[in-house]
């Protein structure tokens, strides 16, 4: 048993970082402190006011900490296990994007460019990333309205001559080396050129671009002469777009943010080289209460660790608390000085007032929906908890539910909910395995027993309980089961099997006569939330869509299963075979229609093969 009154007595005075646990043993805050013992002595003291201290301190059973040798490590430390625990009080970035990257292919005789969001470890060349896509595609379309390099997929040199040119060629938007327009060294030296433009090394190309100009109407040739005139207007157009006045050419990223409710909204600009190449907005959620500062100094934690590149310079609008400190970690990560400053004049003062402005309209326009995002995610939760008595706001919702037909391939599906909206990468399919029949209480007492044995198999022996890489180590904090008592009564019969029972609360989704939801089943009664609540939609929405996972899963099987009925039968058609003609005709009747010339000319089909299909659908 964990005497917290006791170990608060021997905490040490010493720098470090202190981990909060809950009673399943389940990390939920991570922070950092200069005196250990006093900074974590603070959350149990009754004076501290603190909204997030208030909400997380009764969820505190036992904590642990690391003695680190300076403040530095405790920084470094503090952002390595948020990254590893993802912490429920912790502050939140919302930032789910991939950014973009240019992608120049390599092992093809005619290369192409395009837009990206994977880097992956191939002989490719890749520009980037970059923090708009806006930017990028403009920048693309100029490039390709300029250079006229291909965009098909056609592999050569087998695709050359194989039909004619496509649209883009006959508006001088492709040079058609599918037509054997254009040699590899023509094709090379054109791709040389719009690589220089894509790396911002305008001032040569304006140069021969001008000279160019000047000789063809020296010629009197007008027409060639304006075609590389708009070329030119082309390049000056986007490159007046990313210049920024001024004489300092550094990589800096300019920041501001606004604050309402939960939520802070922060702007950066993204300034490479002396060039504005993009900008970009993101959401900070769980910082009520929390000082500017503080808010600014979580941000550069959260957003910096994650990023693939740190300027020079990070100027900001508002003071970062830490500033020092911050700087010094960012320095560490970039392997040369980082600079965070808050500037009260010159041009720097206007670009960080510009960004701040930018972040108060940004904030005013999304202000609404914010606000009604918060009401329908985190407010539905925490009516659902104010409802069922919890002690606490849950933060994952497990919900299951089992899908059959007369027993037909029985299915379970679990969806996740965390702050109220679904998390899709943690979903779980599951077929029935041990269960014969439509027996819905024993099939869920079965996913429910695989679901939580893969928990206590991934979180024994010393692991980690809150290993992100397990797919099922995470325990919910609040379990929904679509049905009522007796769906509740198999859910808690394999938690108890388990030694789980206590650890998860459990509700059944209840549904009216006319299978719509009425309420929850929890601890022996139902209860009901009023329909227009914003917990009883987030419940309805819950149960809907653990419904639609459930119903499409088996609706694939149930198709697979069909197809394998028929082909399985045919004499001499294996997987492979089976697989080829799917993908060849897409669907049964179109192989029962098909004639034996056309199913021999299916993939992976001989004449012997595609007889057997044929005979099989047309001979009694």
């Amino acid at each position: 048993m964990f005497d917290i009154p006791e170990e608060l007595k021997k905490l040490p005075q010493k720098p470090g970082v202190y981990l909060m646990k809950d009673v399943n043993g389940a990390v939920i805050y991570i922070g950092k402190a200069i005196n250990l013992r006093n900074r974590v002595r603070s959350y149990f003291r009754g004076s501290n006011r603190d909204y997030k201290v208030l909400s997380m301190a009764p969820n505190i059973a036992e904590f642990e900490y690391i003695v680190t040798d300076n403040e530095l490590e405790s920084l470094v430390l503090e952002n390595n296990l948020i990254k590893k625990y993802f912490p429920k009080y912790n502050v939140k970035l919302k930032d789910n994007k991939t950014y973009p990257y240019i992608k120049i292919t390599s092992g093809e005789k005619f290369p192409r460019v395009f837009l990206t969001r994977e880097h992956i470890k191939d002989k490719s060349k890749y520009l980037g990333p970059y923090p708009s896509a806006t930017a990028v595609r403009e920048t693309l379309d100029a490039a390709h309205m300029i250079w006229p390099l291909r965009k098909c997929q056609k592999v050569f040199p087998r695709d050359i001559n194989r039909e004619r040119p496509c649209l883009n060629h006959h508006i001088g938007k492709c040079l058609a080396p599918c037509a054997g327009n254009v040699t590899e060294d023509e094709y090379a030296a054109v791709l040389e050129d719009a690589l220089s433009f894509l790396n911002g090394k305008y001032a040569g190309i304006l140069e021969r671009f001008e000279r160019q100009m000047s000789e063809l109407a020296a010629e009197m040739e007008f027409e060639k002469a304006a075609e590389i005139r708009d070329k030119i207007n082309s390049i000056k157009l986007v490159y007046e777009k990313q210049k920024i006045e001024g004489d300092n050419f550094d990589d800096r990223d300019v920041m501001a943010f606004a604050k309402k409710d939960d939520e802070a909204l922060v702007y950066i600009f993204f300034v490479r080289a002396g060039k504005m190449v993009g900008s970009e907005h993101l959401m900070l959620t769980g910082v009520t209460s929390m000082p500017d500062g503080e808010i600014a100094a979580e941000f550069v934690k959260r957003f910096y660790s994650e990023t693939t590149f740190i300027p020079k310079d990070i100027i900001s609008y508002s003071d970062v608390g830490e500033r020092e400190l911050l700087s010094n970690w960012l320095t560490q990560l970039k392997g040369r000085r980082v600079n965070i400053t808050v500037p009260q004049r010159s041009e720097k003062a206007r670009l960080v007032e510009l960004a701040h402005k930018n972040a108060e309209l940004t904030l005013e326009q999304f202000g609404d929906r914010i606000k009604k995002e918060f009401e329908r995610t985190k407010g539905a939760l925490k009516e659902i908890a104010d409802s069922l008595g919890l002690g606490g706001v849950p933060v994952r919702i497990e919900a299951v539910d089992i899908s059959n037909i007369q027993g037909f391939e029985s299915v379970g599906s679990l969806v996740v909910f965390e702050d109220g909206v679904p998390k899709r990468s943690d979903y779980r399919k599951f077929k029935i395995r041990a269960v014969c029949g439509p027996d819905d209480y024993a099939s869920m007492e079965e996913v429910l027993t695989r679901r939580f044995t893969r928990y206590l198999d991934e979180t024994s022996g010393g692991a980690d309980v809150n290993n992100p890489d397990g797919k099922f180590s995470k325990l919910p904090d609040l379990l929904f089961v679509d049905g009522g008592k007796g769906q509740v009564s198999s859910a808690l019969k394999a938690l108890d099997g388990l030694g789980l029972a206590s650890a998860v609360p459990v509700c059944g989704m209840v549904k009216d006569e006319n299978h719509r939801t009425r309420g929850l089943f929890f601890v022996g009664r139902e209860i009901n939330l009023p329909r227009a609540s914003e917990g009883y939609k987030l419940i309805v929405r819950i149960q809907d869509e653990v419904h639609r996972f459930a119903v499409e899963y088996h609706r694939r099987l149930r198709e697979k299963s069909q197809i394998r009925s028929v082909l399985d039968d045919v004499p001499g058609i294996g997987g492979a075979r089976r697989k080829a003609l799917m993908k060849h005709f897409g669907d049964i009747d179109k192989i029962k229609d098909a004639t034996a010339d056309e199913l021999n000319e299916a993939a992976g089909m001989n004449k012997k093969a595609a007889g057997a299909v044929y005979d099989f659908f047309h001979k009694a």
